[in-house]
Order: structure tokens, then sequence, then C-alpha cells
């Protein structure tokens, strides 16, 4: 749901090798060799050699060596501090030895020294300020993410008679909650839903996005009427709202088997999905402004009622996806997407549309996306078995014999009752033996009246 990326990382798949031999079989001399190679920024290393075998085969000279400044320098974008030295002291021990080895000046061996050494030093305060960024930038994210899951709490797949999908995705790479708002819960009233764009972004969009949820839920389950719902929202957002800020959205609810009602402000038209497979776009009958600017237009939403029979779906979602343009500035034909896309699980549908619409784009959507895929499955009859009907011509069962074995209420030889046996017998159309006294069956006397 949310766009969670993971931008970090060696440069180099170093992983692999280290789960291979850092494994509980490992020695501690492997263990502390792949500790070694996981911290080890290798492409700063291979730079270093690179410089040396140049050196050594290209031609003797202080032009070469002053390269080896290249090392630390991009040891400092891979690695900590201690990676950065220990490039750097790689660097001064070999540029050191090739320099005695080429004849070159004291003088210059120094000069190159001590260009590494300073590289060295700003390299490692760099890679220092560097992994103390990524570690705000984790902690941030982990809050983020908590965040999203007080705001936009996850939705389960069955919701009362429904099947759900959502699909959310964050424009920024490294957000995890945008203007995006959607929650769906059951009530005392039946499922009740919405789904709505907060106009502008960032941290005030997420603000009011938490406001108009908060206030969804509790006047969800207080509300009987939709309109009441939403009305609560519009007076929550008068009193706390700017001027200019509004939020558009669409509030369902499905009070009773096979209606399905539907408020629709300034939001885009959700797209109903009958059994037979028609995509049809649900146009509000009277055009209702966004949350928060009633006051201005003093025009009130109205309630639709449309049939919702078992197979039909509903698709909710907001602007960024209706709004996305590939590179030749066309937009994404969701309802087409749709239909090509069609299938009895929700989760299967959407992570086809967003698929596809995220190869649309080229990858990155350029605004807060979100999708949700209501699905009402077909309840098949129950199947009720016929009755036994029992044969007439079907022999009387014999009555068993007194036997050692205990019988009804703990006597041993019990036989069927007088009562049980004329039941039997008027059912079969037989006549009873009358030779057997009712109540007096067991030998014991426990059911008898003797």
């Amino acid at each position: 749901m949310s766009q969670a990326r993971d931008h970090g990382g060696a440069p180099w798949p170093i992983e692999p090798f280290r789960n291979r031999v850092a494994g509980p079989g490992a020695s501690a001399r492997t263990r502390a060799a792949a500790h070694l190679a996981s911290g080890t920024p290798v492409l700063s290393v291979l730079i270093v050699l690179v410089v040396v075998l140049v050196d050594l085969f290209g031609g003797a000279g202080m032009i070469w060596l002053s390269l080896l400044v290249a090392g630390p320098a991009l040891a400092a974008t891979t690695s900590g501090p201690r990676g950065v030295f220990c490039v750097g002291l790689l660097a001064a021990v070999l540029g050191a030895a090739l320099g005695i080895r080429d004849g070159m000046p004291g003088r210059e061996v120094a000069a190159v020294l001590s260009a590494l050494a300073a590289v060295t030093l700003a390299s490692g305060l760099s890679g220092a300020l560097r992994g103390r960024r990524e570690r705000v930038l984790a902690a941030v994210r982990s809050v983020a993410e908590a965040a999203q899951h007080a705001l936009l709490r996850p939705v389960p797949a069955t919701v009362g008679p429904f099947q759900v999908a959502v699909r959310y995705s964050a424009a920024a790479a490294e957000a995890r909650i945008g203007g995006d708002l959607y929650a769906l819960l059951p009530t005392p009233y039946g499922v009740r839903l919405i789904v709505g764009d907060v106009r502008g972004k960032g941290l005030p969009a997420v603000s009011t996005a938490a406001l108009v949820l908060g206030v969804f839920r509790e006047a969800a389950y207080d509300e009987p009427d939709l309109l009441a719902v939403v009305a609560r929202i519009e007076r929550s957002l008068a009193r706390n709202l700017g001027t200019d800020d509004f939020v558009t959205a669409v509030v369902a609810g499905y009070p009773q088997a096979g209606h399905l009602e539907v408020v629709n402000c300034g939001h885009a038209p959700p797209l109903l999905v009958r059994a037979s497979g028609d995509v049809v776009p649900v146009d509000p009958t009277h055009p209702a402004p966004p949350l928060g600017l009633r006051a201005l237009t003093g025009e009130t939403p109205s309630l639709q009622v449309l049939p919702f029979a078992d197979g039909d779906q509903l698709l909710l979602y907001t602007d960024g996806v209706t709004e996305a343009r590939n590179h030749h500035r066309e937009f994404y034909p969701l309802a087409e997407g749709l239909a090509r896309h069609l299938c009895d699980e929700p989760a299967r549908t959407l992570t086809a549309l967003h698929d596809e619409l995220l190869a649309h784009v080229g990858g990155r959507l350029h605004d807060d996306a979100a999708l949700l895929l209501l699905h009402k499955p077909a309840v098949a009859d129950p199947v009720v078995a016929d009755p036994v009907v029992a044969d007439p011509a079907a022999p009387y069962p014999a009555v068993p014999e007194p036997s050692s074995g205990a019988g009804r209420g703990g006597c041993p030889g019990a036989v069927p009752s007088w009562g049980s046996r004329i039941r039997f017998a008027e059912r079969v159309g037989e006549t009873a033996d009358q030779g057997v006294p009712l109540g007096s069956f067991t030998p014991c006397g426990g059911n008898g009246g003797g």
C-alpha cells in the first residue's frame, strides 16, 4: 500500500557472500573475514589498485600517484569513517612505496602523502555526517510508517459481505503517507467507507486527512443516516480548515442487502462493475462541492441509492490515478484498464491495475494515488438433503435379546421400550405385541412399575 523503497546498501553485492560464508557452521576466522568484507569499500580499493597498476606499467610520475586521492574520496559515499581511513592508509602506503621505487624526490612524495591525508580526513568527516543523516532518515521513516498504520489502517481482505483490496502509492519516493485517504469499517448500520483527496501536499495535507478520517470513524458508528455522517465531517472541516482548503471525497454505505448508498462531494465518480462485466461510472445526480466549501456555495450533497447485487464490484480512486500521464501526455484510461484486468479476486485486479498504471507513467507517479475495490461475491444456495422416507415393505427389525451388556439407564439386558415398539409398528403398518406391558422391560425393574 505504501511506497516503501530501499535506497541504501552497498554498491556491490556482498550480502550473498556474507550469508554464505558466515553461517552457523563457519569458523571464527571465516566469520571475521566476512565481516571485514561486508564493511570494505570494494570499489574504492579497486580504484587504488588501478592507479597503482597504471603507475607500474604506464610510466612513473607524480601525476599518476596524485590520483590515489580518488580512493578515500569515493569511499566516503559508501562507507563510514573506518572504511575511509582504511582506504586512505592503503593508498598512502602504496603511494610511498611507488614513489621510492620510482626514485621521486622526497618533496614530491611528501606532497602526495599530504594530499592523501587531507582528502582522507575530509572524506572521513563526510562519511560520518552521511551516516548520521542516514540514521536520522531511518528514524523519520519509521515514524512515518507508524503514522501510516495509525492514519491509514490496514483494510482486511473481507469486511462484512464484501471482499476488499486497497492499493496506495505516495508520490514522494521516501514518503509513506500523503494527502489521499481511505477507510472502510463495519458499523451497526452496515459497511461504510470513504475515499478522499486533500488539497495540497506535505504535513498540512496529512493533518487534514487525519482529521477527516477521525471524524468519519466516529460518525459512521453514531449516525444512522449517511448524509448525517457527511454533515459531521463538513462541520469539523469548517472549524479547522482555511478558506482555500478543501477535501474531495466519496462516502458510501451498504445499509441493506442489494442497496448501495453513495454521497459524492466533488470527487471523481466511482466505477460500478456489474456481474456481466459492464463498467459504468457513477456520476452524481446533483453535483455537490468538496467538503469544507459548503458555506461558500450553500449547496448540500445528495444521496444516491444504487442496486448492488451479488457479483457486482465498486472501484473508488483518487485523481492521482486518472491524471497520471505517459511521455505522450496521455491520461491513463482507468475504465478500460479495469475491464482488462477484472476478475473475482479484488487483490489480483488491483495488483494488475497498479502495475499497468506504473508502466504507463514510466515507473513513478507524480501525485498520490489510492485505489479501493469492493466486491460482493455470489453466495451459493445451501444444499438441503432429501428427507428419508421409510419403506413400508421393509421387514420389521428383530428385537435384540437381553444380553449381559449395559443397557439403557445402566441396567443389563435392556430392550426397546413399549412406546418405541408401538411408534415403530405404527410407522411400518404392523400390530405391536401386547404381551410386554409399558414400563416392565428391564430385568432390574429400574424402569418398570413392579
